[in-house]
């Protein structure tokens, strides 16, 4: 598996444990991320996390910051993808397994170590059901983007 993972400042201080963990899980990384506590933005670090995982050079992607809602809310204004917060093991499956969310989206100031190695360890092991419902509702999440995208078009000066 390979995973883009990008930190602005306030994640940071959880960025090392997160690479290390990742090698200790032999998953292949690429690194978008901030490699110090200078103040950076987070849109910044999603756009590049987030074409990774559109373009497939990753399967999946990681996102921390401060609390995770950043992350997610910048992650979640990209086509294609579908982004959480996750501060727990259930919502870290979950989110997969019926949502199909490709990005995760951690808190560094809201989880430690341990429960990020948790969280980390069950998005990535959790894989998309092939129950029609949860399919049938992932694909209207996508005609949703798709309508999105034609309004915003349709907006444009011509």
């Amino acid at each position: 598996m390979k995973i883009a993972v990008g930190n602005d400042h306030a994640g940071y201080p959880l960025k090392s444990h997160v690479l290390t963990l990742l090698s200790q899980l032999n998953v292949e990384v690429k690194y978008y991320g901030s490699d110090s506590s200078t103040p950076v933005d987070f849109p910044d670090i999603a756009s590049k996390v987030c074409t990774a995982v559109q373009d497939g050079v990753v399967d999946r992607g990681i996102m921390v910051c401060g609390t995770g809602v950043g992350a997610c809310i910048a992650a979640n204004k990209f086509l294609k993808i579908r982004a959480a917060v996750c501060h727990d093991t259930y919502s870290a499956h979950q989110c997969v397994e019926h949502d199909d969310v490709n990005v995760l989206c951690i808190g560094a100031q809201i989880i430690g170590d341990r429960l990020a190695k948790e969280v980390i360890e069950t998005f990535l092991k959790s894989t998309f059901s092939t129950e029609e419902q949860f399919r049938r509702r992932v694909q209207k999440i996508t005609e949703i983007e798709i309508e999105s995208a034609r309004q915003l078009l349709n907006e444009m000066p011509k």
